[in-house]
Formats: structure tokens, C-alpha cells, sequence
């Protein structure tokens, strides 16, 4: 059974910087693909950025240029570093591992869910 932590969240003014970090176990990491979701009161999950099983990355065109994402199979932790934050970067981040080994933009092909980090930006 795989469970996921991210950390790594907080409160920062427009511009800056946060890094964040999921921590999984009880699943290998190098099978199955992985993303970043965040999502705001009212609004649907949105992807942000993922990792497949052979690496590639994807973004949204939101987040591309700004955040990166990358992965530690050996310490089973995925990393998004989020830079030039802007204020509509607010909301609660997820890490989530998905049922395949390729990157999905759809939360619903997502079998694992971490709790979630809260990330603000002000202006």
C-alpha cells in the first residue's frame, strides 16, 4: 500500500521561491508515474506538473519555465521546485502516483493521494 507525505509548503511573497517534497513508501517509485495536482475551494483538481517511469517530464503551460519537477527513486521522493511564484499559484498541492507508467493530465487515473500542503502567495 503505497502513502504519500508532501512537505514543503508555506506562505511567500510573489517572486520567490519554495521547494516542495513528497515522500512515498510501500511502492517502487521507478514503476509508475508521477505528478504534482493542486487544487482551490470550489475548483477542479489541476495537474501541474509530472514524471513518467522513463523520466520525461510535463507541465502545465501554467507552471512551464517556473517549476521543475524530478525524483529520487532511491529515496522515493518526488520534488517539485516552484520559482517566480505568482499569487494565483495559491492552493493546496498534492503529490499523487499514478495506476501506469505514463504521465496522465486527468486526476482520475491516480491511484495514491498525499494529505496535501498548503502554498500562498502574495502580491
Amino acid at each position: 500500500q503505497e502513502q504519500l507525505v508532501e512537505s514543503g509548503g508555506g506562505s511567500v511573497q510573489a517572486g520567490d521561491s519554495l521547494r516542495l517534497s513528497c515522500a512515498a513508501s510501500g511502492r517502487t517509485l521507478d514503476t509508475y508515474g508521477m505528478a504534482w495536482f493542486r487544487q482551490t475551494p470550489g475548483w477542479e483538481r489541476e495537474f501541474v506538473a509530472g514524471i513518467s517511469r522513463l523520466a520525461a517530464t510535463y507541465y502545465s503551460d501554467s507552471v512551464k519555465g517556473r517549476f521543475t519537477i524530478s525524483r529520487d527513486n532511491a529515496k522515493k521522493t518526488v520534488d517539485l521546485q516552484m520559482n517566480s511564484l505568482k499569487p494565483e499559484d495559491t492552493a493546496v498541492y498534492y503529490c499523487a502516483s499514478s495506476r501506469r507508467a505514463s504521465v496522465d493530465y486527468s486526476s482520475d487515473n491516480y491511484a495514491y493521494w498525499g494529505q496535501g500542503t498548503q502554498v500562498t502567495v502574495s502580491s
